[in-house]
């Protein structure tokens, strides 16, 4: 009698309810991707921020063309063969130099052939050529220039031991970047020349 009031339980699944399981998996892999997703993103907009950088660096500081500085190597005016005379007879002499092409381009800088002037009191007394030529990029190119200075006349400067003279260039040419990009630039040189007459020397060099 005692057997039939017994009751029989069922027993619980020793795995737990394998619906919860997967609904579990389920939300994890969903968040897995979630996360994936989400770094994928980022990893592009990195990419798309650094090449903007690139470029706009690229932009301002590789394609932009400046114009190169043209003027008198300061240590390497020479003039020689002084000779002054009276305010009627006035002066000639010969003057050498390097002139200096500074190219800050990343592109090399090529000018036509030109000549440059050497006035006095507004008057030409002597003129220079300079040839055809290309400065490389980034470098800064030296030109030879000799020139016979002669004039009719002379000032009343020169008896406070100095002639003032004064020097203009221009330079017409282009800056090429990567063979393909030309961009027309025009280099000027205006230059102010003291010429010690004492020592026969050039004493300072001004350059605008």
């Amino acid at each position: 009698m005692a057997e039939k009031n017994l009751q029989v339980y069922p027993l619980a699944p020793a795995n737990g309810d394998p619906r919860n399981d997967e609904e579990s998996a389920y939300l994890h892999s969903k968040e897995l991707k979630k996360t994936k997703r989400l770094k994928c993103f980022a990893y592009i907009v990195f990419f798309a921020a650094f090449q903007t950088l690139v470029i706009l660096t690229f932009a301002l500081i590789v394609m932009k063309i400046k114009t190169p500085k043209f003027r008198f190597g300061t240590d390497t005016v020479q003039a020689s063969n002084l000779v002054i005379g009276t305010e009627a007879s006035g002066f000639n002499m010969s003057l050498a130099a390097k002139l200096t092409l500074e190219n800050t381009n990343f592109g090399h800088y090529k000018f036509d052939q030109t000549s440059g002037t050497i006035t006095y009191e507004g008057v030409k007394v002597g003129e220079f050529m300079i040839p055809k030529a290309r400065a490389r990029a980034r470098s800064t190119k030296k030109i030879d220039i000799v020139a016979d200075v002669n004039s009719n006349t002379l000032n009343s400067d020169h008896g406070a031991g100095f002639l003032a003279l004064n020097s203009q260039a221009k330079l017409t040419g282009k800056v090429i970047l990567m063979k393909v990009m030309k961009k027309k630039r025009s280099a000027e040189m205006s230059c102010s020349l003291v010429i010690d007459v004492n020592r026969k020397v050039v004493s300072s060099v001004m350059c605008m």
